[in-house]
């Protein structure tokens, strides 16, 4: 069942969320989706919705919601359109935003909980890296997420085993930037899995982007349902 909901974040925004829900009467673990540069558009709901038919409450907050009306997207042959949103971005914004879709899950009888997780792509594996930093997560997902490298004085405060990909063939995330957050990673002793696909580019995961790359975003894919199944799926 996919739906649309607002959210009251804590600087007294409101913030559009868009919802996906399995079949059952639950109660089911879940999952907040964070959303690349371009919005809330088509592929992040329909991420959403692999997600609910996995078993699991996945909840797409808007992120650009402070400086786009509901329902922004950009287009992928247009990134120029997104600079402005994500200049506007905060820490502390994304967590307020993080923390509304949080708290919601918190108060529904169909979520489990104990048992939430984060996953976002691009910007939004930023987001869910640093998601990981303040909430009592059970599992987080970061696809080919930017800037992380910047963040590691976080890496202390993760909560949950960590799961990266990132695509070898990509400019914008250079190997010395893969390697300085593993090596934080690892002198925090924190559990994570680190996924390096060669023969990917940045955005191969998204079927509507240029970059899309087939078997790399089946493979990530898998390992991802596995990795999600086994820190989230428990049974209350």
């Amino acid at each position: 069942m996919l739906s649309s909901i607002t959210l009251s974040v804590k600087d007294a925004s409101s913030m559009n969320a868009h919802l996906a829900m399995p079949e059952g009467h639950g109660p089911f673990p879940a999952l907040i989706v964070l959303q690349e540069a371009f919005g809330v558009n088509h592929y992040i709901k329909d991420v959403a919705g692999r997600l609910a038919k996995e078993g699991y409450v996945a909840i797409a907050p808007e992120l650009f919601h402070r400086t786009a009306p509901v329902g922004y997207e950009i287009s992928y042959t247009d990134f120029s359109l997104a600079a402005s949103h994500i200049q506007a971005i905060t820490i502390e914004g994304l967590q307020n935003d993080i923390q509304a879709a949080f708290d919601w899950l918190q108060l529904q009888h169909k979520v489990q909980k104990n048992n939430i997780g984060s996953i976002g792509f691009c910007l939004g594996g930023r987001a869910s890296f640093i998601a990981n930093s303040f909430l009592p997560l059970k599992a987080a997902v970061s696809f080919y997420g930017g800037g992380i490298h910047t963040l590691l004085d976080r890496t202390e405060k993760l909560q949950a085993p960590h799961l990266f990909f990132w695509g070898g063939k990509d400019k914008h995330i250079l190997p010395e930037h893969i390697a300085t957050t593993t090596g934080a990673l690892r002198k925090a002793e924190k559990d994570f899995i680190n996924v390096e696909i060669s023969y990917a580019d940045h955005g191969f995961f998204c079927d509507e982007r240029a970059a899309y790359q087939p078997d790399a975003a089946r493979e990530a894919w898998g390992m991802t349902t596995a990795f999600l199944k086994n820190k989230l799926y428990t049974y209350q």
